[in-house]
């Protein structure tokens, strides 16, 4: 939409320190496993220390911006995957710092501020990003990630080897990486459907964590916090209508920073206000016609179509819908497990995936609504802090967990939920904490009780960071560090890239987060009606019916679709798999899913049991009686069999 200025990088590196028994392909081997990310370009760096490799998406000038980059006396090189919006600023300091430039290139302003400022860069940078820097005078490495995890980095480090990935696939190519389980995190899988910490389901795997860096030198490695979202500017002063316009600045210009490219940026658009005013904004940004893309079912009971469809077309603008069937969702489900790196059992990354993959067929670029619920109080959970905060204030502590004892083995009835719940503390009780299953729902099911651990403590210190607030702020600073970046953020990245499709999140951005945590409660959430600033503002731009749409997520059929007797056969067969009997009671299970069968159990229990075992079989075939990496092969070539330059698994 704007002349070409830069060369936005929207890609996957990897890189190690080098080791004398490790062949020179090996960059090209880890490099290639991303390929997905960066089907465009690719380019290497080696010398007798480190070795780096690249994969490019190109989405604004290819020719000027090739990567790795180097400094201006080719002692410092760099890798860069994705954008920094404020890089025409940064770049005027360096100016003035006397600093060349040889581009109009983002990136350059990384290489050359981190040569001018080291690690302090990264407070002045806005964008979404990870990146890595060797340096060669030093010896030293030096990676990191932007403020909320848009973009991922890992590590490796078991005290020999220190590998570094834009996804943890990429480790499998290099000989001295040893792939082990980290069965102690099964419990916190089992509760939260992700891992809410730096650990990972492989040992000695590290995520970079959002607003980190990591230097690597002599062996040995140092984390550091640059940035961490908090509420402690909280402004009681601030109403409803002026929070609302500021909202409508923000997201005006954010949207805006957002939309630079040299190809044609579409659009995901749902039912919700989020995606519907992200879009809205961007038609008016553009003054032209945007693609708009929407998921949905032959089911009008799961499927926003036509709903999407009516709001684009009132609006003058085009909306392509996108169908799958149960084949398409469950066919393709060990694929994205190989794409996930970590089993995640959110349903409607599945759907995610064909979004992107019929997106993509497109543009190469689509704007997305994320962020919006966690930085202004969307989920309808956060309703739920009024009513405990003022039981824990007019009732003893000792009468709440009499009541809780007294009625938690009685036979279920209204109330009782909250009795039990009301005597908990936040940390305990909160329900992402136990999203999926609880401690003594995995008593049950796990086959090795020793591995089962109190969940509520792996994350309690998240909440006693915001100790001090009330309960719906400590919900949302909860999600919005672990939730957003581990969930939400995790599966767009990876099934969008998984497409070769860049996706953008203009509400996750750090101007739209630093007005977030000021707004008081009052301007978040009244009464029933959550993220009311929000919806305020939106309601200028939007019709009313969609500005107040009840949030619906990402609805889907698969809870029915698991009843019918293809899909539960295959269900059955992986609950009696060799991998479940490895980890798990097989009744229990089978339990589990028979409640499920006669509408008595959560589909989301069965649908994370089933995702795991998925995912062991693909990354831990040597550990299973059938080998499904031939199934993941078949699905990446039918997903991409337009792609010339794909690269099989």
């Amino acid at each position: 939409f704007r002349s070409k200025v830069r060369g936005t990088n929207m890609c996957g590196f990897v890189g190690y320190v080098n080791q004398t028994d490790v062949q020179d392909d090996v960059i090209e081997k880890m490099a290639n496993r991303i390929r997905h990310r960066g089907p465009d370009d690719e380019a290497f760096f080696r010398d007798n220390n480190v070795s780096m490799g690249f994969r490019r998406l190109s989405i604004i000038d290819l020719a000027h911006g090739k990567q790795p980059m180097y400094n201006q006396d080719q002692t410092k090189v760099l890798t860069f995957n994705g954008e920094i919006y404020n890089y025409k600023e940064i770049r005027k300091e360096l100016k003035e710092l006397g600093y060349n430039f040889r581009t109009e290139v983002d990136s350059e302003v990384l290489i050359h501020g981190y040569d001018a400022w080291g690690p302090e860069l990264l407070q002045k940078t806005r964008g979404m990003y990870a990146f890595a820097i060797y340096n060669q005078k030093e010896n030293e490495v030096f990676l990191a990630r932007d403020h909320f995890g848009i973009k991922p980095l890992y590590y490796y480090d078991d005290g020999e080897t220190f590998l570094w990935a834009s996804e943890i696939k990429a480790f499998l190519d290099h000989p001295n990486f040893k792939k082990e389980f980290n069965k102690e995190l099964l419990p916190i899988h089992l509760s939260f459907e992700f891992i809410p910490s730096k650990e990972t389901m492989f040992k000695h795997v590290y995520k970079v964590m959002p607003g980190q860096y990591v230097i690597h030198k002599n062996g040995k490695t140092e984390v550091h916090q640059y940035y961490k979202f908090n509420y402690d500017k909280i402004d009681n002063s601030q109403t409803v209508e002026s929070d609302a316009s500021q909202i409508r600045k923000l997201v005006r210009e954010s949207v805006d920073a957002h939309m630079v490219a040299d190809v044609e940026v579409g659009s995901f658009l749902s039912s919700g206000v989020d995606s519907s005013y992200v879009f809205n904004e961007a038609t008016k940004i553009k003054k032209q016609h945007i693609q708009s893309f929407t998921l949905g079912y032959d089911r009008s009971k799961y499927s926003e179509i036509d709903w999407a469809h009516d709001f684009a077309e009132g609006i003058g603008q085009k909306n392509t819908p996108i169908k799958i069937d149960a084949d398409d969702y469950f066919g393709i489900l060990p694929t994205i497990m190989y794409y996930m790196d970590e089993p995640l059992s959110n349903p409607s990354a599945m759907q995610l995936y064909f979004l992107s993959k019929g997106t993509r067929e497109h543009v190469k670029v689509a704007l997305s609504g994320e962020g919006a619920d966690e930085f202004f109080g969307g989920y309808n959970t956060y309703l739920e802090a009024g009513p405990f905060e003022r039981y824990q204030k007019w009732v003893p502590g000792f009468v709440r967990k009499g009541l809780a004892k007294a009625v938690e083995n009685l036979p279920r009835f209204h109330g009782q939920r909250f009795l039990v719940r009301g005597a908990q503390p936040l940390s305990e009780r909160y329900y992402r904490v136990n999203y999926v299953y609880n401690y003594h729902e995995r008593e049950k099911i796990l086959k090795d009780k020793s591995l089962n651990v109190d969940t509520g403590a792996y994350t309690k210190h998240i909440f006693d960071e915001v100790k001090d607030k009330d309960e719906m702020t400590q919900m949302q600073y909860f999600d919005i560090n672990t939730w957003l970046p581990f969930d939400i953020l995790q599966k767009a990245d990876r099934m969008s890239m998984a497409n070769s499709l860049e996706v953008r999140t203009p509400l996750v951005d750090r101007e739209v987060a630093k007005f977030a945590a000021t707004m008081p409660i009052k301007t978040r959430i009244q009464g029933d009606t959550t993220k009311i600033s929000l919806r305020k503002a939106a309601q200028a731009e939007l019709p009313e019916k969609v500005a107040n749409k009840e949030k619906l997520g990402f609805p889907s059929p698969v809870a029915q679709w698991m009843k019918e007797p293809k899909y539960k056969k295959m269900i059955e067969d992986a609950f009696t798999s060799d991998v479940a009997k490895k980890f798990f009671d097989i009744d229990a299970l089978l339990e589990i899913f028979k409640e499920h069968l006669n509408g008595k159990s959560s589909m989301q229990k069965i649908f994370t049991i089933y995702t795991f075992i998925l995912w062991y079989q693909v990354y831990f075939p040597e550990d299973c009686e059938h080998d499904i990496r031939d199934q993941i092969r078949f699905n990446n070539v039918k997903a991409h069999a337009n792609e010339q330059n794909f690269a099989e698994a």
